[in-house]
């Protein structure tokens, strides 16, 4: 099974703009909105540099710049982009899930997890009996959302 629907049929080709461009791949991790907002994030504030300034020092993490009646347009609004103000951010498969294009991908990323795990059953075989050195094999517990192609 393949997702198609929105929002994530917009990833198909990679986040693309009207223009048909993008600097993305359709890998990824997506969130739900209502955790990331308990963890801080926010939505980009779209608006001109000239604004920068009069934003609260403490939104202007931020601000994407915005001029889209300039001669040369500046619109990143497709992106519908979203920022968190961390070093680092701990997330897990209850809070996340993984964006594969649709094909292998969900296979081979399974494949991959499952080979890491046999291997560490078989170091910890090397000190403990094979039994309980089975009882630390974790199972594969992300969410995978394969994108279908059109």
């Amino acid at each position: 099974m393949c997702f198609s629907e929105a929002p994530l049929k917009s990833l198909v080709n990679g986040l693309v703009n009207p223009a048909a461009y993008s600097r993305y791949s359709p890998f990824g991790i997506v969130f739900e909105k209502r955790w990331i907002f308990g963890q801080g994030g926010r939505p980009v504030i779209y608006q001109p540099d000239d604004e920068y300034t009069t934003l609260n020092e403490t939104h202007r993490w931020r601000h994407m710049r915005y001029e889209p009646t300039n001669h040369d347009p500046v619109d990143f609004t497709w992106e519908r982009e979203w920022r968190i103000r961390t070093d680092a951010l701990q997330f897990d498969p209850a809070h996340a899930g993984i964006v594969v294009p649709e094909g292998d991908w969900t296979r081979l990323l399974k494949n991959a997890h499952n080979e890491q795990q046999a291997w560490q059953v078989f170091e910890y075989s090397q000190v403990l009996d094979m039994h309980l050195a089975e009882e630390y094999r974790e199972p594969f517990g992300w969410r995978i959302f394969p994108i279908c192609a059109f």
